[in-house]
């Protein structure tokens, strides 16, 4: 049985479709823009004839107007490729088996990749907490889907997060602008992240964030003593939560909200998802947004916080 790969899901975002908000750059022909021009159906701009262009394309109302000729330019549609970053370390194994934040992570990336397979676009995939443990390379063929799932299934959560190392050595070697959809419960170094995902928007690549936490770490909802342990690392604290689940709440809010923000204004897109939310309700709700607000703008390109990016670390085991 499928383990990721769930029709519940997938139906419910299929309909929606996925479009680029931005230029992207493919081989074949499909359904997003291309920085390229072709002779699409969608009119781009002018540029004055040369000779040998054919005289089909000139614009007899434009050389009314100027007495020049002009030849009309089309947008060519293209393929979009979308790289999926899925973070693999130990932090994404909190959670019951099926529920853990990597599931959920997983089960998204599976259900994108099928939606935009379906729309003859190319696909990969790297797993990754503190460097690539699992990669395919984008392909556009149907089984790009089994070799996905199947990559995903095998790989078991652990060790660090350093998500800011793995998307600057994706964003140096990715060739064409495309998409990158990141999969996280963002418990890494968020400068370092920040400073990454300005070089993919330097790249032309748009950028989708989604932020996977678990009800546990938004709610600090135990009554009871609590060992608090770091799963990436080897502290341990005695603590009672009730004491300071307020503050806690606030300060998970705060730290939500803060990249969230920042996102916004950089023209990145923040989704979060709660692992105990309905995935393809979630999912369907950012796409349907999404084609209704268009191509997410940006007031300037991502980068570093000063003097410090609020971080948040740590697991909780009651």
């Amino acid at each position: 049985m499928s383990r990721y790969f769930q029709p519940a899901v997938i139906g419910r975002i299929a309909r929606i479709g996925f479009r680029a908000g931005q230029p992207v750059e493919g081989s074949i022909t499909g359904q997003h823009r291309s920085p390229l021009h072709g002779l699409s159906a969608e009119f781009a701009d002018f540029r004055t004839y040369t000779p040998g262009d054919d005289l089909k394309h000139l614009d007899w109302r434009a050389y009314a107007r100027s007495d020049r000729y002009y030849i009309k330019r089309f947008e060519e549609e293209s393929n979009l490729r979308c790289w999926l970053i899925v973070d693999d370390s130990a932090s994404m194994n909190y959670g019951p088996e099926g529920e853990r934040k990597y599931d959920i992570a997983a089960t998204a990336a599976v259900s994108l990749a099928a939606v935009l397979l379906k729309q003859r676009d190319a696909v990969g995939l790297a797993t990754a907490g503190s460097k690539i443990r699992e990669e395919l390379r984008p392909s556009g063929a149907q089984s790009q889907l089994i070799k996905l799932e199947e990559t995903l299934t095998r790989v078991t959560p652990g060790g660090e997060t350093d998500l800011g190392a793995v998307v600057r050595e994706l964003a140096d070697r990715i060739p064409r602008r495309g998409l990158v959809v990141i999969c996280s419960d963002l418990f890494t170094d968020l400068d370092h992240l920040y400073e990454a995902l300005g070089r993919l928007q330097y790249g032309g690549h748009a950028v989708v964030l989604l932020h996977i936490l678990h009800r546990d770490e938004a709610e600090l909802p135990f009554n009871d003593s609590v060992i608090f342990r770091d799963i990436e690392g080897s502290e341990e604290l005695f603590a009672e939560p009730w004491s300071f689940r307020t503050a806690y709440q606030q300060a998970i809010e705060q730290f939500c909200g803060e990249v969230r923000e920042r996102c916004q204004y950089c023209g990145i897109d923040y989704v979060r998802l709660l692992t105990d939310e309905d995935l393809g309700l979630a999912l369907s709700r950012y796409l349907a947004d999404r084609q209704h607000r268009g191509p997410a703008k940006h007031r300037g390109r991502m980068g570093p916080t000063s003097p410090a990016s609020p971080t948040v670390g740590g697991e909780t085991h009651g």
